[in-house]
């Protein structure tokens, strides 16, 4: 559980250095606010346990408004790189301003509260989302 509120507090503070909260990125006024959470589960966590974090995780956009857009998937990359992360989401949000109101919403709190015990690590990560087409 520490683990997963020092993301949080680590999630919130990326997001104060990174421009003015609630403004969009001064570079690309159409981009869109990328929040990336990788989970390591420790490794006695029961498979049903999995599938109940899983799909805490996946209600809460149809709890929090300020989260337009949810994707994630389990790691199956052959490079061995992952560091026993396994687990990926990233949830998309139009502002800094949405993005902190998701941090302390309380589905969010909640969803710490069944996952945390079971987080062995989580690496959190933000970003305005920039497109590089293919050459």
């Amino acid at each position: 559980m520490k683990t997963l509120k020092k993301a949080v507090i680590l999630c919130t503070l990326v997001g104060a250095m990174g421009g003015v909260s609630g403004q969009q990125s001064p570079e690309a006024p159409e981009a869109l606010l990328r929040h990336v959470v990788l989970f390591k589960f420790k490794a006695d966590t029961p498979e049903a346990k999995l599938r109940e974090i899983e799909a805490a995780f996946l209600e809460l956009p149809s709890k929090i408004p300020q989260i337009v857009h949810m994707e994630w998937g389990i790691n199956n990359s052959p490079e061995g790189l992952n560091k026993g992360l396994t687990h990926g989401f990233l949830l998309t949000f139009r502002s800094e301003a949405d993005r902190d109101a998701y941090l302390p919403h309380p589905d969010h709190k909640a969803f710490g509260e069944v996952a945390g015990p079971y987080i062995e690590d989580v690496v959190v990560l933000d970003y305005w989302a920039r497109e590089k087409a293919a050459d």
